[in-house]
């Protein structure tokens, strides 16, 4: 069963930054493309980054040029840079794998807000 523990969410105003981290356990991290996902109130569940194992990455359109995935396969974590935030970034944040995997970790809440 995999383990996903997110951190670095929190209240920031718009224009702010966020680094957000993933901590990954009991897969084979390396061969596995990981991705942020986000969950806003009354809305679905949406992929916004993904990384190949190989480091090749894709973006919601509604975040290209403003985030960035990376991923240390060396420490088995996953990391979300995100900045110039917008009201509409606030969302519970997640990390899984791509596709995801049933299981969820408890996600990190991020808040953009003035």
């Amino acid at each position: 069963q995999v383990q996903l523990v997110e951190s670095g969410g929190g209240l920031v105003q718009p224009g702010g930054s966020l680094r957000l981290s993933c901590a990954v356990s009991r897969i084979f991290f390396r061969f596995t493309s990981m991705g942020w996902y986000r969950q806003a109130p009354g809305n679905q569940r949406e992929l916004v980054a993904a990384a190949t194992s190989a480091g090749t990455t894709k973006y919601a359109d509604s975040v290209k040029g403003r985030f960035t995935i990376s991923r240390d396969n060396t420490k088995n974590t996953v990391h979300l840079q995100m900045n110039s935030l917008k009201p509409e970034d606030t969302a519970v944040y997640f990390c899984n794998a791509d596709p995801a995997f049933d299981d969820w970790g408890q996600g990190t809440q991020v808040t953009v807000s003035s």
